[in-house]
């Protein structure tokens, strides 16, 4: 049976449920944050696996330049005695991870090395031959 038999009474339960009402949602909030902390882990797995798995379409260019060297350097040379499947895996995974860790700063520095790179492999135009009084073309 209940105890109120007054107003007072009812206004004195009140405020008791109110503040047991308080302390739940301390607890609550406590027991989220709790959770929340502990599924950090699983996160971080979750997003690397993302990373692996999608590419970044930002900076199409660079992302070239990764996929070329990626295929260059994994494919040729360490994977060169591999089996088909992993020559196909291994550098899908490592292009996809890749596009995601370089920042645009960086895929900006890495398309400067490589035009660079390239420009050395060009051979260099030769000049125009001088006529016969001294004078270029």
């Amino acid at each position: 049976m209940s105890m109120i038999k007054t107003y007072e009474n009812l206004l004195q339960e009140e405020q008791r449920l109110l503040s047991e009402l308080k302390i739940k949602e301390v607890q609550i909030r406590n027991d989220l944050a709790g959770v929340k902390e502990g599924l950090k882990p699983i996160g971080n797995v979750m997003r690397t696996i993302g990373k692996f798995t999608t590419r970044d379409r930002t900076g199409a260019f660079a992302n070239f330049g990764l996929d070329f060297g990626v295929d260059l350097v994994v494919r040729k040379f360490i994977l060169a005695k591999a089996g088909w499947f992993t020559k196909i895996l291994i550098p899908y995974l490592l292009k996809n991870y890749s596009s995601h860790i370089i920042s645009e700063k960086q895929k900006a520095n890495l398309m400067e090395k490589i035009n660079n790179f390239f420009n050395k492999l060009r051979p260099k135009a030769e000049p125009a031959p001088a006529d016969m009084n001294g004078h270029g073309a």
